[in-house]
């Protein structure tokens, strides 16, 4: 069990905000922070999950922590043995129990053993990376390096991207490759130097970014990883398909939040009849960040040797009947489409991505 005088940096005050939940989260090694005031009586629990939906539910990174914090968490009396706390945990499918006393002060917390994202069923989880584009709008540079490779930070893009996955465990990685090939296989070759053991998939003709999945040699025992190859993010893939398995979902799309200032005075209608008129309003919506989770059954929705994009598998999972989740992204996210966005991500790659 972990002690309370080792707990004191993943608890975090009622009124502290969820900006700071998500500090104490990164800070720790439980996956959560508890609630609790200075009397250590147990408020609640948050977890990786529940800061994601409070984002879907308009909570903001300055919203405080009790509009998002489980108040009834799976806890245990003290003193409570290890063999227990792994019953609960299991029973209850949480990683962690916090243990308290009779007045509801916490003692302790137990943590399961081991990281659900990735342990289990022998490999790794796998990933496909779409790196086939041609990247037209970042001519002349994409006309000799392709997109992926260009340098950012004094690495291609997409080694940092597989260096990232590496470290979190993911080294099962496909490479689906087009145009120029040849560079990346050049750079990468079997994986071994960087960890992983990556494998590629060649479209003889543009497939689209769901298309080229119709041409994994097998098919995958469980849900695996597809991104586009052209994006800097600190997301931490672990807790993208814990979410995943939590919300038990066909597939979980990752979703960036984007705000358009309108740039005219915005008429509202009843009928022909005004009712408002807001100046200059700004709106808010959820993007599509280029980053799922899919279930291997979805892969029969692909036709093979047919172009095909991911909207489109989206919009099958969810005609037969699929259940499709959005992950919210607060962390560092950068899709590298144009000459303004390789310029920004070499500017920030040193405070986002070196230590």
């Amino acid at each position: 069990m972990i002690p309370l005088a080792s707990l004191r940096k993943v608890i975090v005050d009622p009124q502290s905000s969820i900006l700071d939940a998500i500090k104490a989260i990164d800070a720790g090694n439980i996956q959560a922070v508890l609630v609790a005031g200075s009397d250590d009586v147990l408020r609640g629990v948050i977890t990786d999950g529940d800061v994601r939906r409070g984002l879907l539910k308009g909570e903001t990174l300055q919203s405080p922590v009790s509009g998002i914090m489980n108040t009834k968490p799976v806890t245990l009396r003290a003193p409570a043995s290890r063999e227990d706390a792994l019953a609960q945990m299991r029973r209850s499918a949480v990683r962690q129990v916090p243990v308290l006393d009779a007045e509801g002060r916490i003692t302790g917390l137990h943590l399961m053993e081991g990281d659900s994202a990735t342990e289990g069923h022998g490999d790794a989880p796998w990933v496909v990376i779409m790196a086939g584009g041609r990247g037209t709008r970042l001519h002349p540079l994409t006309e000799t390096t392709p997109k992926p490779m260009l340098p950012v930070g004094g690495q291609p893009l997409l080694e940092t991207i597989i260096r990232a996955l590496v470290t979190q465990g993911f080294s099962r990685i496909y490479l689906s490759l087009n145009y120029m090939a040849e560079v990346f296989r050049k750079h990468f070759g079997d994986g071994s130097r960087f960890g992983a053991d990556i494998r590629y998939i060649e479209e003889s003709e543009r497939l689209g970014t769901a298309g080229a999945l119709s041409l994994l040699p097998e098919q995958p025992e469980r849900p695996f990883l597809v991104m586009n190859g052209d994006l800097l993010t600190q997301v931490d893939f672990r807790n993208l398909l814990a979410y995943h398995a939590e919300h038990k979902a066909q597939a979980t799309m990752c979703v960036r939040d984007y705000s358009v200032q309108i740039p005219y005075g915005v008429v509202e209608l009843d009928g022909h009849q005004v009712t408002a008129l807001v100046e200059k309003p700004r709106r808010s919506f959820f993007v599509n960040a280029g980053i799922y989770i899919l279930d291997p059954g979805l892969l029969k929705h692909i036709p093979a040797s047919t172009y095909f994009d991911m909207p489109q598998l989206i919009d099958a999972a969810l005609a037969g009947g699929g259940k499709v989740a959005s992950f919210p992204l607060h962390e560092y996210w950068l899709d590298i489409g144009r000459f303004d966005d390789l310029e920004q991500a070499r500017a920030e790659f040193q405070r986002w991505f070196t230590t």
